[in-house]
C-alpha cells in the first residue's frame, strides 16, 4: 500500500469547536408524532452519567485526522483568545497541525457546543459558532491556501461564503490541488442555482454530503438522481453517506455502494469529518475508489465507537492494518 504523495501539504478551512459532552441514558428519548426527541420538561432535574470535553468542529477534525495518517497538515479558521481558543490550539499543535494560518481575535468567545449524547448514540448539538463566523476574505490565507497539495473546505458559516471566490481562483490557477468539500449550511440550501457552488462543484475532486444534504443540495428526490445531478455539474467523484445503510460513491462511470461494519454505537459527533478524511487520504495516496470508500468507512466506524469527533481517529499504520484485516463487501454497478 503507499502513503500520501511525498510531504502532501494539506489544509482544512472551516471551524473549530470546544465540545462539552452531557451523557444520559436513553431515558429522556421519545418518540412524538413519528419524530424522535429529547424530552427535557421544563423544571426538571436530569441527572448526567458523565461529562466530557472533547475539542471538534469540521476542518479542526479533518486536520487531526489527515495529520494522524500521516500528511502535514494545517488548520485555517477563526479561534478566539478564550481558555476554549488555547485549549483548541493546544490541541492541534498536540496532534502536529500546523496552526500557523489561524487568525487568533482578542475579547471573543471561540465557538462551543454543548452535547446531549444518549447511550444509543444519538444526540442533540447546542452550538454558538462563537469566532467561526468571522473567517471571510480578510482572515482567509490565500497565499497558504495556493501552496498546498489538497484542501479540505468544511461546513463553514454563512458570514463565510464569501472565500469561495478566492478557492475558485486558487484552483482556476492551480488545477492539481486537490479539493475535498463538505458543504453546509447557507451552501446547501442554496444548491447548485447559486454560481458559486456549482462553480465550486466543478472544480472539486471529492465531493462529500450525507443523504439529506445530497437531496437538499442537488433539488432532486432520490440519491441517484442527486448523484447524477452533481456529476453533471463535473465533481470528479461524489460520496454519499447514509448511516446505518453505509455509503455510496461515483466517479461518472461505476457506483460503488459499502455497508457499514457492524460495531457498538456510542456516539456518531464528527463521523461525517472522519468519513471524509479517510476518503481523501486514500485518494491522495493513489488507492483507487473502492478502497477510498472502504478507508472512509473503516474510519468513521472507529470514531463513534468512542464519544467525540476525534478519538477514535486512526493513524496511518492503523488504518492500513484494519484495511488489510477488514472484511468489507464493496460492490459496483454501472452509473
Amino acid at each position: 500500500m503507499t502513503s500520501p504523495r511525498s510531504s502532501c501539504r494539506t489544509l482544512s478551512i472551516g471551524g473549530a469547536t470546544f465540545d462539552l459532552f452531557l451523557r444520559t441514558d436513553n431515558s429522556i428519548i421519545h418518540e412524538c408524532d413519528k419524530l424522535t426527541a429529547f424530552a427535557l420538561p421544563l423544571g426538571s432535574k436530569i441527572r448526567v452519567k458523565d461529562v466530557i470535553s472533547t475539542c471538534g468542529g469540521g476542518a479542526n477534525n479533518t486536520a487531526v485526522g489527515l495529520a494522524r495518517l500521516g500528511c502535514t497538515a494545517a488548520f485555517a479558521g477563526v479561534i478566539g483568545n478564550d481558555q476554549w481558543g488555547q485549549i483548541l490550539l493546544k490541541n492541534m499543535t498536540d496532534e502536529t497541525v500546523d496552526t500557523n494560518f489561524a487568525t487568533v481575535v482578542e475579547e471573543e468567545t471561540s465557538s462551543f457546543s454543548l452535547i446531549l449524547s444518549a447511550d444509543s448514540g444519538e444526540r442533540v448539538i447546542l452550538y454558538d459558532p462563537g469566532t467561526n463566523r468571522h473567517l471571510h476574505d480578510v482572515t482567509f490565507d490565500r497565499d497558504a491556501a495556493a501552496t498546498m497539495d489538497a484542501v479540505f473546505l468544511n461546513h463553514i458559516h454563512a458570514d463565510s461564503c464569501v472565500i469561495e471566490d478566492d478557492i475558485i481562483n486558487i484552483l482556476l490557477n492551480l488545477p492539481d490541488i486537490h479539493l475535498s468539500w463538505n458543504p453546509g449550511g447557507c451552501q446547501i440550501e442554496a444548491g447548485l442555482k447559486e454560481k458559486n457552488n456549482k462553480l465550486l462543484v466543478g472544480h472539486t475532486d471529492l465531493l462529500l454530503l450525507n443523504k439529506e444534504e445530497a437531496l437538499a443540495f442537488s433539488g432532486k428526490r432520490t440519491v441517484l438522481e442527486a448523484l447524477h445531478v452533481l456529476k453533471e455539474a463535473e465533481a470528479k467523484i461524489i460520496a454519499v453517506t447514509d448511516g446505518k445503510n453505509g455509503a455510496i460513491a461515483t466517479d461518472g462511470k461505476t457506483l460503488h455502494r459499502c455497508p457499514v461494519i457492524p460495531a457498538p454505537v456510542v456516539d456518531t459527533t464528527g463521523a461525517g469529518d472522519a468519513f471524509g478524511t479517510g476518503m481523501t487520504w486514500a485518494l491522495l495516496s493513489g488507492l483507487d475508489l473502492p478502497t477510498a470508500l472502504k478507508t472512509g468507512t473503516i474510519n468513521a466506524m472507529s470514531v463513534v465507537g468512542v464519544v467525540g469527533a476525534q478519538a477514535g481517529l486512526l493513524t496511518q499504520t492503523q488504518i492500513q492494518e484494519k484495511l488489510e484485516s477488514t472484511s468489507i463487501d464493496v460492490t459496483a454497478e454501472p452509473f
